[in-house]
């Protein structure tokens, strides 16, 4: 997700980096009305319409503008004189017509504080989410016990700031755009009737804080991706879909967070029931109660015209799916699927066997008069 600091406000405004404040509303205007939700459907709508409202936000306002072209400048704390004092500003928890409003403008469609991390300088410690990595063995392999070396790519603690995101100090700020809110108001009195809502501030990513001197190299989020390379240990007796977890050797999370864990799952071709078998098991298990009802019904004929063939297909995919090297719980699970699609199928099985056998006795009841 771009940066605060990356994205070019006054471009997705349609402005130049000189507009007055009328400017800069009257183009607002024009988007919003264009892009709002209830009058364009397009499936980009909404987020052009969220971005062209962060951007009114930000530029609207003359201390969070003068912040903005200062962090554009490269220099993230020049004109910072902490939260905005503007009538719209920082804390306000406004609404319309004085209701408490957080959300999306006209709809309540977008929780702004419910959006990712997305200011580089923002505080906002995050434990690190795990990896899965699927890892390919033979029979063999599974039955002794195996150690397997993988390379994945993982984000780990950045090496020039230790992991906190920041350069020459541990300590997190005060965000000067929000005042420590994380969030910042927007005034839309001019705008399809509408007052004030507020939503996510852009610079701290609604935490609120923001890294004192954020690192150059991890941006300060205090992890950088690398690829990683260690060893995930299966034991004996392991099969296939089993889960070995290795500690700590996730992604690192943001800001000194703890990271989470490597998960290595085990595939085992051998064990494995997926595709065309899978589907053939099923086709085999959906028809058998049909087969069989038929059978004890007496119309056999009639049922085996519908249902033999599609058996017989379900045959042949499980038959051409290598089964001599197949395991017994490949053909456990493969049992599974056959009573599953038969359980589904006996309801519907038991109903068509009776409509055929009463279809059957009216047409040969001889008549009394």
């Amino acid at each position: 997700m771009a940066t605060m600091n990356e994205k070019d406000y006054y471009a997705i405004l349609g402005v130049s980096k000189d507009a007055t404040a009328k400017e800069i509303q009257k183009a607002f205007q024009q988007k919003a009305r264009k892009l709002h939700p209830d009058v364009n459907k397009a499936p980009d709508a909404e987020e052009k319409f969220k971005e062209v409202s962060e951007a009114y936000a930000v530029l609207s306002d003359e201390q969070k503008r003068a912040r903005y072209d200062a962090m554009r400048s490269g220099n993230p704390f020049a004109g910072a004189s902490g939260p905005s004092t503007a009538p719209y500003g920082g804390g306000y928890a406004g609404g319309y017509g004085g209701m408490p409003f957080d959300g999306f403008p006209f709809g309540g469609a977008w929780s702004s504080r419910r959006q990712g991390r997305q200011g580089s300088s923002a505080y906002n410690p995050e434990e690190g989410s795990d990896i899965i990595v699927d890892v390919e063995l033979s029979a063999e392999q599974v039955k002794e016990g195996v150690r397997k070396g993988i390379k994945y790519r993982r984000y780990e603690p950045c090496a020039q700031c230790g992991g906190s995101g920041s350069v020459s100090s541990e300590h997190a700020h005060t965000c000067p755009s929000c005042g420590g809110t994380g969030a910042i108001g927007v005034d839309m009195s001019f705008l399809f009737g509408g007052g004030m809502f507020q939503m996510v501030c852009p610079e701290c990513g609604g935490s609120g804080k923001v890294v004192a001197d954020p690192c150059p190299t991890c941006g300060g989020s205090g992890r950088s991706q690398v690829m990683a390379e260690t060893v995930i240990e299966f034991p004996a007796g392991t099969h296939d879909g089993d889960t070995v977890r290795v500690a700590g050797m996730g992604h690192a999370g943001t800001n000194g967070a703890a990271a989470g864990d490597l998960v290595g799952r085990a595939r085992v071709a051998a064990e494995r029931l997926e595709g065309k078998p899978a589907q053939g098991f099923h086709i085999m298990g959906f028809m058998a109660p049909f087969l069989a009802l038929a059978a004890l019904s007496g119309v056999f004929s009639i049922m085996a015209l519908i249902c033999l063939v599609p058996f017989l297909f379900g045959a042949y995919l499980v038959i051409t799916a290598d089964i001599r090297h197949r395991t017994s719980l490949w053909w456990k699970r493969g049992g599974a699927r056959f009573l599953n699609g038969f359980s589904q199928a006996l309801f519907y099985a038991l109903i068509a066997v009776w409509f055929i056998s009463c279809s059957s006795g009216l047409l040969y009841r001889p008549y009394l008069f």
